[in-house]
């Protein structure tokens, strides 16, 4: 036997062998980009390692880092589950919910009665975390920026241009502020931020913010630059000297970026964290309405930082799905709201409180499949 040529043709087989493996292992969810990124739903179990149920969700980055680790840490538990989340804005999510390419969305924003209505019908809004938007900004040598509604409307309208203009001076007494160009940064994706950060401004300073300047997208007046996702607003300051933008909290902590003191309801001059953000947070939740669509905007008290909003799980009450998925759908919603909480105060979310996390679950409990309840 010619043992030269036995030992090429042994390779061969281990190196076909090798690359059949690594090819089956691109075909998973969690190693096939692709398919990260056009979910799909069959209605019924999709494997995802195993014999596991693979959950698709989409929409809000305000939410991404929250949810990253708490779908990481249910996996951890629940092996038969796995939660593949796409963070492409609220906008996009709401799009892929009517689309019905995922089983739920997520959204800083309310659907609009148009939306609902496209997707199908009822759509539950679940109050998921309550956060901060924060105005993070690139402005070497000054730590301490204090600003208004007004000075932040005039610069995302572009009456206020520079940094050492008179209105902001005004605030930052003993700062020295330098003669530079401002550029804004905004989102240029459909965001449930932009909405929170419009709508705040819009309440505070009406006559500078008028109504038609508030939603998930907004025309901005050739004021500014776009980026895609907190991600790309937090990117994009951090690389622009001179900008300024708004960004999800847990981004600017993530990032240790530096932000502003915004001037509330009361007077006071006050930093987004997560003492200022619950207590925004307590105010706004006195009154809880009962399609749990809050409003935490610009509240009351001399700690309360006025950007806060919340995001909300997008779930049809009419699920068109088979029941055993439904089930572990809801349930998994179900801790998120409960147990799930534990892990905001570390991102610098404010977590549920306990009768917001009741009204919640009450709500899943309302979800049907066929006219059947899902959740006992």
């Amino acid at each position: 036997m010619n043992f030269k040529k036995f030992g090429f043709l042994f390779i061969a087989i281990i190196m076909a062998f090798s690359l059949a493996a690594c090819g089956s292992n691109n075909l998973t969810p969690e190693g096939n980009k692709d398919a990260q990124n056009t979910p799909k739903t069959d209605g019924g179990n999709n494997a995802a390692g195993g014999d596991a149920t693979l959950l698709n969700g989409a929409g809000s980055t305000f939410i991404n880092p929250l949810f990253s680790k708490m779908f990481s840490e249910y996996a951890k538990s629940h092996t038969d589950v796995k939660v593949n989340y796409q963070s492409i804005g609220s906008g996009g999510g709401i799009k892929q919910l009517i689309a019905k390419t995922v089983d739920f969305a997520a959204s800083d924003a309310p659907m609009k009665e148009d939306e609902i209505k496209s997707a199908g019908g009822n759509v539950l809004h679940i109050p998921a975390t309550l956060g901060g938007v924060a105005l993070a900004y690139n402005l070497d040598g000054v730590k301490d920026l204090k600003l208004t509604a007004e000075n932040v409307a005039d610069i995302y309208n572009g009456k206020i241009k520079k940094w050492n203009d008179a209105k902001i001076a005004a605030n930052n007494q003993g700062v020295k502020l330098p003669a530079t160009d401002i550029f804004p940064v905004h989102r240029s994706d459909g965001s449930g931020t932009s909405s929170i950060f419009t709508t705040y401004l819009n309440d505070a300073v009406p006559t500078s913010w008028p109504k038609d300047l508030v939603g998930k997208s907004i025309k901005w007046a050739n004021v500014g630059t776009g980026a895609k996702g907190n991600e790309g607003v937090a990117g994009q300051v951090q690389n622009t000297p001179g900008s300024i933008g708004y960004v999800e909290l847990a981004y600017v902590i993530q990032n240790n970026m530096t932000v502003a003191q915004v001037k509330n309801k009361d007077g006071q001059f006050v930093k987004p964290s997560l003492d200022t953000v619950s207590a925004a947070a307590a105010g706004g939740l006195s009154n809880i309405p009962e399609d749990l669509k809050v409003k935490l905007v610009n509240q009351p008290g001399k700690d309360s930082y006025p950007i806060v909003g919340a995001t909300w799980v997008l779930v049809p009450q009419d699920l068109k799905m088979d029941k055993a998925k439904a089930e572990k759908m809801l349930t998994m919603l179900q801790w998120s709201l409960t147990d799930g909480q534990q892990y905001a105060s570390d991102l610098q979310y404010a977590p549920l409180p306990k009768e917001l996390q009741d009204k919640g679950v009450a709500k899943l409990k309302t979800v049907k499949v066929n006219g059947e309840q899902v959740l006992k």
